[in-house]
């Protein structure tokens, strides 16, 4: 059995209220925080700036031409906006889902979205394919809270993360970005339920374990080769970034699931140095 490696993390931002939906672009972190209904980015000395106004902010990605898009939480919505802030369009997606959350777009510039879909008994889960004009249509159900997305070096396999089903899956992308069946990236276990992740370039995972407070980097089959450990709060999630990469940049938010629907949370931000460089999105 391959031993774990332990990483520590050191303070980055504070005085956040939920942040997620981490990447690094532009040479600046980029996050939402939907309670505060802001998108930020933040250079590497820490400098905040508002980049975007937009209530509920989620997920992050950038169209190629340079257009951001972002989703939301607790509504079924996705927005475009230009360099200086200004929302160009909003898609209404809330025919086919009671929320959205995460996002991930890939290099054709195709979206891929979480979709979480109220039937009358609960919850279930979806991915929903996002054109750049916006139509969608869905490429796959029956999940169990879908959560972060991200691809692999080889861009034609998707990892999502699966939250109440305490893994990460993997769905072949077709070349219409259409899902293949998916496989079991990683079984975490039932205490770990993982939220946002980012992949590096030797196609590891790094994910947050948001409810047992640890980052995980994990590789195909399910091993665990390194752990960040926080010492309070929900790990939320991770993006690879800084000028070489290899800062890993860890998103934490103190509250829990009665405290967030009633708006109720303090985030920060961590980071930390790793040997592999991340792959850029996300």
């Amino acid at each position: 059995m391959t031993s774990v490696e332990a990483i520590a993390a050191v303070p980055f931002i504070d005085g956040i209220v939920y942040g997620e939906g981490p990447r690094w672009h532009g040479d600046r972190l980029w996050f939402t925080d939907g309670l505060a209904g802001r998108v930020y980015s933040a250079g590497a000395a820490g400098d905040l700036a508002v980049e975007v106004e937009l209530a509920r902010a989620s997920g992050l990605g950038w169209l190629p031409d340079g257009t951001l898009v972002v989703s939301t939480l607790f509504s079924a919505e996705l927005h475009h906006a230009d360099a200086h802030g200004n929302v160009t369009a909003g898609y209404d997606l809330s025919d086919i889902a009671w929320s959205t959350n995460d996002l991930l777009v890939a290099p054709d510039g195709r979206t891929y979205l979480d979709l979480y879909i109220a039937d009358g008994r609960g919850l279930t889960g979806g991915i929903g394919l996002v054109a750049p004009d916006g139509a969608v249509r869905i490429v796959a159900t029956g999940l169990s809270m879908p959560n972060g997305l991200g691809l692999l070096p080889d861009e034609s396999t998707l990892v999502v993360s699966e939250t109440h089903g305490s893994r990460l899956l993997a769905f072949t992308v077709g070349p219409d970005g259409n899902l293949g069946t998916p496989t079991v990236f990683a079984d975490l276990g039932p205490d770990r339920h993982p939220d946002g992740l980012c992949v590096d370039t030797a196609g590891g995972v790094w994910v947050g374990s948001y409810d047992t407070g640890e980052f995980l980097r994990v590789v195909a089959g399910g091993e665990i080769t390194h752990r960040i450990e926080i010492d309070r709060g929900w790990a939320v999630a991770p993006a690879l970034g800084g000028p070489d990469g290899r800062t890993l940049y860890l998103v934490v938010d103190e509250t829990s699931h009665e405290d967030l629907l009633a708006g109720k949370s303090t985030g920060r931000i961590l980071q930390a140095r790793v040997d592999v460089p991340g792959l850029g999105s996300p």
